[in-house]
């Protein structure tokens, strides 16, 4: 099994910073593509940013220049920084991995999201 918890959500006021990590373990021989998705209430769910092993990225476009994703390959590791939030940018944040485990089955495991909130 593959598990991926993130961490970091919160309430936060207009212009402000969160960090968000997300963690992988379980049975996991190697990790493609990680990403950060976005749901806000009563929308679909949204790619926010995707981070490739040698840490190429991709942004949508709402969050370019405000947001960041890295990632640490040794730890299983992906972060979201997000700068100068808007409230729009109010959502459930959710981590995605592509993961090949050791038995040699490859898939797209998420975790369970964390809720971020701009408000004043």
């Amino acid at each position: 099994q593959v598990q991926l918890v993130e961490s970091g959500g919160g309430l936060v006021q207009p212009g402000g910073s969160l960090r968000l990590s997300c963690t992988a373990s379980g049975s996991i021989f190697s990790i493609n593509d990680m990403g950060w998705y976005r749901q806000a209430p009563g929308k679909e769910r949204e790619l926010v940013a995707v981070i490739t092993t040698g840490g190429s990225t991709n942004y949508a476009d709402s969050v370019k220049g405000r947001f960041t994703i890295s990632r640490d390959n040794g730890k299983k590791m992906v972060y979201l920084q997000m700068n100068s939030l808007k409230p729009e940018d109010t959502a459930v944040y959710y981590c995605s991995a592509d993961v090949l485990t050791w038995r040699n089955i490859r898939g797209d495991y998420w975790g369970k999201g964390t809720l971020v909130t701009v408000s004043s």
